[in-house]
């Protein structure tokens, strides 16, 4: 089940208004399809995720710590395989 939040062109704008804090989040082609599913920190994450070009899109949400963030990625990452 992905993570029920609209994508995002993976772009300076879209890093700079990502949260400064834990949370869960999928890198995507152009097309939609999920590539990646990650945590941490989303504003860092999608920092390195743009500057390596690992994605076209991307969409996340936020949660209190990153323990939470950890068990929801596994939870999604499990769909992928």
């Amino acid at each position: 089940m992905p993570l029920q939040k609209p994508w995002r062109d993976l772009t300076r704008e879209t890093v700079a208004a990502a949260p400064d804090r834990p949370g869960v989040y999928e890198l995507g082609d152009a097309s939609g399809t999920v590539l990646a599913i990650d945590h941490g920190v989303l504003r860092d994450e999608l920092k390195s995720a743009l500057a390596y070009g690992d994605g076209d899109r991307v969409r996340w949400t936020d949660t209190h710590t990153i323990e939470q963030a950890r068990d929801l990625a596994a939870e999604h990452r499990d769909r992928l395989e």
